[in-house]
């Protein structure tokens, strides 16, 4: 989409990598065995069933529950966590220990949906600038495409490589187009959100190590701040790239007020729509879509590990910014390209999840009961409560994990010191029994009348 230039100078960045012959290309190889059918019709469900209980929860065995419970270090050799098909509860005995988990990203519960992938084998192991970019790819990034009504979609190994392939990749236009290390005034003028996930700090940072961009950071939703520093910013390529729904606050950015500022200054509009895509909008196409703002946002950026309960990251932008991406963008370029399997399950995830929309409906119900049952006022299906010291974080999720709770403490350096926290994370596979139960154990480790929701804190 065009504004102030910026397809103008994506295009002038492409045709300079055109001319020195370095211009990649994606070529999507088929299997002979295993063609993908667009029109495959995927079996998809008007209720809950049995299987989506397995998505939140699992038993562990007692000695490792003494681990989690005591905080002692673990390398990963018990192996013991078990969960079968949604068949955890049968097995609770004295042996093993039930949980609900009520903080993992699967909030959906599709990462037990029987529609996964067929037998593909790995198939090609490479780059997708090599072997490793097959259909089922291809497939994966139309459908994306679509359901962010984008021109194009790339597909990445993970959420984090999409943040610092498209970050290192904008960085980039200004010394492409000036055959050399762009002038201050040259650079890009990147404006971040003072709580925007790591992946997109890591890209900014490098972009700037490299000379390619400035950093300008916000305070965190505050769109007077944003706005003076766009107002009193002399360069002249300007990105504003933001969280679409905080990860460890759980509040929306304000996307309407963006789209303001996005037509007053001309800037490109970049999103990290991870934990909105699938469960936001009425089709579940992200934040954009709930709050009516498509057209306004150039570059949708997200991930498949979790409302699709896969694997794997993604670029939905035009076919310009996509063909400048995959030549540009070195965490794409230098990653293996994702399993075939993974890939097709990822594709059954984003047809199921959109035709499926009672598992929408069913969030926003649990979302809508917890702010009953609680009395707070949550935003979304990420659920903050902040409770100050590290010590006491530990302690209120100590309790809970006896109570039959999977809530871990957030502590530095995620967050801010003396901002530690529980992240209570809603699926559609949990139940209003699950929220009663959970809100009278939090009453017991902690005061819900002194809890905050979230905080602000700086990158």
């Amino acid at each position: 989409m065009e504004l102030n230039g910026w397809e103008m100078w994506v295009g002038e960045a492409i045709a300079k990598l055109h001319s020195l012959q370095i211009l990649r290309s994606l070529r999507p190889i088929l299997q002979s065995a295993s063609i993908p059918n667009p029109d495959h019709q995927f079996q998809v469900f008007d209720a809950p069933n049995q299987w989506d209980r397995a998505s939140v929860e699992l038993l562990i065995s007692q000695s490792t529950f003494q681990k989690w419970l005591h905080n002692l270090p673990s390398s990963g050799d018990d192996n013991d966590v078990v969960c079968e098909n949604g068949k955890a509860a049968d097995k609770a005995d004295g042996e093993f220990k039930k949980l609900i988990v009520f903080s993992g990203n699967d909030y959906l519960g599709l990462s037990s949906h029987p529609m996964a992938a067929q037998e593909h084998g790995m198939g090609p192991r490479g780059s997708a600038l090599i072997c490793g970019y097959t259909s089922y790819h291809r497939l994966l990034e139309s459908s994306l495409a679509n359901l962010k009504r984008k021109e194009d979609c790339l597909l990445c190994p993970t959420g984090f490589s999409a943040n610092m392939a498209f970050m290192t990749a904008v960085g980039n236009i200004g010394r492409l187009m000036a055959g050399r290390k762009p002038s201050k005034d040259e650079r890009i003028a990147i404006f971040s959100d003072s709580l925007n996930h790591a992946s997109i700090i890591d890209g900014i940072r490098l972009a700037e190590k490299q000379g390619n961009a400035v950093a300008f950071v916000y305070r965190h939703c505050d769109m007077y701040h944003l706005d003076e520093l766009l107002s009193n910013c002399p360069m002249e390529k300007k990105v504003v790239v933001t969280d679409s729904l905080f990860s460890m606050d759980g509040d929306f950015a304000p996307m309407v007020e963006l789209a303001k500022l996005r037509k007053k200054h001309g800037f490109l509009f970049v999103i990290d729509d991870a934990h909105s895509t699938f469960v936001c909008g009425q089709n579940g196409g992200g934040a954009a879509e709930m709050f009516d703002c498509e057209d306004a946002v150039d570059i949708s950026i997200g991930t498949l590990s979790k409302a699709a309960g896969c694997h794997g990251g993604f670029i939905a932008c035009s076919k310009k910014w996509k063909l400048l991406i995959q030549s540009t963008g070195r965490a794409f370029i230098f990653s293996t390209s994702t399993p075939v399997p993974v890939a097709a399950a990822a594709h059954a995830s984003v047809i199921v999840a959109k035709k499926e929309a009672w598992r929408r409906t069913a969030i926003q119900q649990r979302v809508q009961e917890f702010r009953v049952l609680t009395g707070f006022p949550v935003e979304s299906h990420i659920i903050s409560f902040v409770v100050g010291s590290e010590e006491k974080a530990l302690k209120a999720s100590r309790h809970l994990l006896k109570s039959g709770f999977h809530i871990t403490a957030i502590r530095p350096p995620t967050v801010a010191p003396n901002s530690c926290r529980l992240r209570i994370t809603l699926s559609a596979a949990h139940t209003t029994d699950d929220l009663t139960k959970l809100r009278n154990a939090l009453a017991e480790c902690v005061d819900l009348n002194q809890i905050q929701l979230f905080t602000c804190s700086k990158l």
